[in-house]
């Protein structure tokens, strides 16, 4: 009997958390979507196309919500479990607060994993597929290539960039110099737009420059060792890689010498979702502690749990930025803020208790 019964008030309390959960979820989505769904209507076509729109700019959200979100969770879980005394009883089984939080742990986990590796490749997927300036890494609001080869140089410049439907990236506004081993201009092509594949650059409706001055239109290909991916690499932001390509990204700019701090701070934070979601389940549990039968403080603990919330938060924050700028050890800079929410929700639960 003694086995028998954590079990089944595992499986009640999961249960518990979960649907508490997906009704804060849902109501923060609902709200986030119709806002972006209206801000969002007049910039698109058709309605279709702005729900998409407002899909792919919620889950660029959801990172940022989740943690508030499983706290919010965690509290209206202790509430109802304490409204209807059903946490009276639960305690009376023998439980201990630590024990009665093993199940809020547990799906606070789940829901850490679930986020990292399936939520965000599928919001990274989504989000590149349709680029704009703001989302990428510019000089001078605009997108600059440069390759040297056996035959020279080639600079290019464009204003804008969208990835089509087969992978390949499409350029807007572009000007390509084409220039010899001693920088001697042989080529300026500028087009209204250009497609960048495995293959080169193609370029239709081109007004070619060449080194006499000659102009002309027409249609060219351009051999390069460029490619989409290359492209991609250079110029995305760390949140707009997969958790899963993360670490062979990461190898291979530490290869060629490039900086990866950014990076590595993404990846910790992926990779240690988790223990995030663990750390905001605690901080609930701590703010549901309550000696009072129906918990009629609670809207008081809601409410400073959520500035507690906001205010930890702004702490993450600068701690991400030290490791960014390498004052801290990326995984420092990402575990530490947890251990120390970890650390001081258990000892507020074990003084509590103890009263």
């Amino acid at each position: 009997m003694y086995r028998f019964r954590p079990n089944v008030l595992t499986l009640f309390l999961m249960r518990r958390f979960f649907t508490s959960f997906l009704l804060v979820m849902l109501t923060v989505c609902g709200v986030i979507f119709a806002v972006t769904f209206v801000e969002r209507l007049s910039s698109n076509p058709t309605a279709l196309t702005t729900l998409m729109d407002a899909w792919v700019r919620l889950l660029e959200y959801v990172p940022m919500f989740l943690p508030l979100a499983v706290f919010m969770g965690t509290l209206v879980a202790f509430y109802n479990l304490t409204k209807s005394s059903e946490l009276i009883i639960v305690s009376g089984a023998g439980l201990s607060p630590f024990q009665i939080a093993r199940p809020f742990l547990t799906g606070a986990f789940l829901i850490g994993i679930f986020a990292a590796t399936i939520v965000n490749p599928y919001s990274v997927n989504l989000t590149t597929r349709n680029l704009t300036n703001h989302q990428l890494k510019l000089i001078d609001d605009a997108i600059w290539l440069r390759e040297s080869g056996d035959n020279g140089y080639l600079t290019a410049r464009a204003t804008g960039m969208n990835i089509a439907k087969n992978h390949d990236i499409i350029f807007k506004d572009i000007m390509i110099l084409l220039q010899d081993e001693d920088f001697k201009l042989k080529e300026r092509i500028s087009a209204k737009t250009a497609t960048l594949s495995n293959s080169g650059f193609d370029i239709n409706k081109a007004n070619i420059i060449d080194e006499n001055g000659i102009t002309k239109k027409g249609s060219r290909h351009i051999d390069t060792k460029l490619t989409p991916q290359t492209v991609l690499e250079r110029y995305l932001q760390p949140d707009q890689i997969s958790f899963w390509n993360l670490p062979a990204f990461i190898h291979k700019m530490n290869t060629i010498g490039v900086s990866t701090r950014g990076h590595l701070v993404q990846f910790w934070t992926l990779l240690f979702l988790p223990l995030t979601m663990m750390a905001m389940t605690m901080l609930g549990i701590a703010f549901s502690q309550t000696k009072q039968r129906r918990n009629y403080t609670f809207g008081v603990k809601f409410s400073l749990g959520i500035v507690t919330c906001f205010a930890l938060y702004f702490i993450v924050n600068i701690f991400n930025a030290l490791g960014n700028t390498g004052t801290l050890p990326p995984i420092i800079a990402i575990v530490a803020p947890q251990i120390i929410i970890i650390t001081g929700a258990c000892t507020f639960i074990t003084s509590f208790d103890t009263i």
